[in-house]
């Protein structure tokens, strides 16, 4: 069985793409294994996150600790990088 991807998700109140990648991930767990951690962009935490990986504006997603992608979020991107890190 493969490891689960850790992903983080960097989120802000009121974000209707952050809202939206919750969704996604959430229906691409049914497929994958994932381990998903949810932070606020605008705590300490989630600043250095977003600072360290280039992330300029929510949600910001990162697999392992590399940032993917920020603003509007692709299942076809995600679902592309899932497979190919569950095939190897």
């Amino acid at each position: 069985m493969a490891e689960p991807v850790p992903i983080t998700l960097l989120t802000r109140e009121a974000c209707e793409f952050c809202h939206d990648a919750e969704e996604i991930i959430a229906r691409l767990s049914g497929e994958f294994a994932l381990e998903v951690t949810r932070i606020d962009i605008d705590s300490e935490d989630g600043q250095q996150r977003a600072v360290r990986e280039g992330i300029l504006f929510p949600p910001g997603i990162l697999l392992g600790e590399r940032g993917f992608s920020y603003g509007r979020p692709s299942e076809k991107k995600l679902r592309k990088e899932f497979e190919r890190r569950c095939s190897s």
